[in-house]
Formats: structure tokens, C-alpha cells, sequence
């Protein structure tokens, strides 16, 4: 059952999920991508080795110049051999992604009562539709927000609230769902938003805070718990 944390009662009309490890396992799609690349090069490390160079700020988390960096640190660079990487990695990574259980079945739920859903993400447009077409998700949203429409990364307000207009709501009909309480569960609280931490997603450990949503959940089913049905 999801656990609550200062709920104000009000009539939600209208949900916004986060993607990555809130509708799905992104980081464990990227272990796979990084298995595979590593695999090819031969090199003699685990696959979070790789995974580091992405967590970086130098190029950021979707960035294939981060496996240039790797092939450059290991002496197994080539244009060639990066080219193909590149491709192993875009590859592996689209095939990993699957939904988390249950997720088809509460977004329909959901739909089915009326809400409107949309999804709010740090990824560009190609590589969300990517991969919420890969999950079997894409046809349950209303709205789709991605960073290159807006220009601005979580936690600026400005995706949330592209967000929110574009579904026609105000932010005190909307419930946020979202596995990072940096990025997800301060902004949506600051908008005025229920904000509802997807705490089975969270791999944020060095976000320092774990807490400040109005409800946990241990699993995306009890987003329907959350609307007291």
C-alpha cells in the first residue's frame, strides 16, 4: 500500500509520469548496452565502469562521447571501432527496455477512469518515443514532454508546467509520479502538484534527500491506491 506524507484532499484530474525508472528500468537497459560495448573491445572491467563515464557531467547521460572517452582510457579506439560501439549500445539498450509489471495495466486503469496522462522527461523527443514505443506505452498518453521542446532540464519548472498545458489542467488537478526527488517530487511540490515518489525506481542515492512526497509507492499499481479507489 502506498505510504502517505501530508495529503491535502482535491480532485486530480490529470497524471504526469516521469519515464526513465519510473515506467521502466533505464539504468539496468544501460548495464545491458554497457555489457555489450565493453564485450566487443575486450575490455576487463564490469559494465557500471562504463555506466560512470554516462553518470558524468561532461557530456551528459545520453551523449555517445562518452564512449569515446572509454575507448580513448582503454587504448581500443578507432573511428571505426566507435562507430560500431555506438551501434552495439543504441542497439542493446532499445531491446532491454521493457516495463515495469503492472505498468500497462494501471495507465489503462487510469485512462479508463478519465484522467488525462502525460509523460515528462530529461530525454530528447526521438529517444523518449523510442522508447516508450519499445515498452508498449506510447498510445496511453495525452502529452509527451521532452527536453528539446522546452530547452530546459528537471528540476526547472518549465517541462512540468509544458506538462500541465498541454494537457489543460492547473497544477492543483495534477499528480506527479516520478523516482527522483531532486529532479521529480521538490519541482512538482513548489508548482503546487501531488507529488507521489516511485521509490522502487529511485537509484538517486547521491541526491542526499529521500524524502518530501505526499505519498511512496512501492509500485506503480499503487498509483490507483493513491486516487482511493
Amino acid at each position: 500500500m502506498p505510504e502517505t506524507a501530508g495529503f491535502k484532499h482535491r480532485r486530480i484530474t490529470a497524471i504526469i509520469f516521469d519515464m526513465d525508472n519510473t515506467l521502466f528500468d533505464f539504468v539496468e537497459a544501460k548495464l545491458i548496452a554497457c555489457a555489450a560495448v565493453i564485450a566487443c573491445v575486450k575490455v576487463p572491467v564490469e559494465p557500471v565502469v562504463l555506466l560512470k563515464y554516462f553518470l558524468r557531467p561532461a557530456h551528459g547521460f545520453e551523449s555517445h562521447e562518452n564512449i569515446r572517452d572509454f575507448l580513448n582510457d582503454n587504448n581500443r579506439y578507432s573511428e571505426t571501432t566507435f562507430t560500431r560501439c555506438c551501434a552495439i549500445y543504441d542497439e542493446e539498450k532499445i531491446g532491454a527496455i521493457k516495463p515495469y509489471p503492472h505498468v500497462a495495466e494501471t495507465l489503462s486503469a487510469l485512462r479508463d477512469s478519465g484522467l488525462k496522462l502525460g509523460v515528462v522527461t530529461d530525454a530528447h523527443n526521438g529517444n523518449a518515443l523510442k522508447r516508450l514505443r519499445k515498452a508498449g506505452l506510447e498510445e496511453y498518453f495525452d502529452a509527451i514532454v521532452t527536453k528539446d521542446m522546452h530547452g530546459k532540464a528537471k528540476p526547472s519548472p518549465e517541462p512540468f508546467l509544458l506538462g500541465m498545458k498541454m494537457l489543460g489542467v492547473t497544477a492543483m488537478e495534477t499528480m506527479l509520479v516520478g523516482d527522483s526527488i531532486r529532479r521529480d517530487i521538490v519541482p512538482a511540490k513548489a508548482l503546487g502538484m501531488l507529488a507521489v515518489h516511485a521509490v522502487y525506481g529511485d537509484r538517486n542515492f547521491h541526491e542526499g534527500e529521500r524524502d518530501g512526497a505526499d505519498f511512496v509507492i512501492r509500485g506503480i499499481w499503487d498509483v490507483v491506491g493513491v486516487m482511493g479507489w
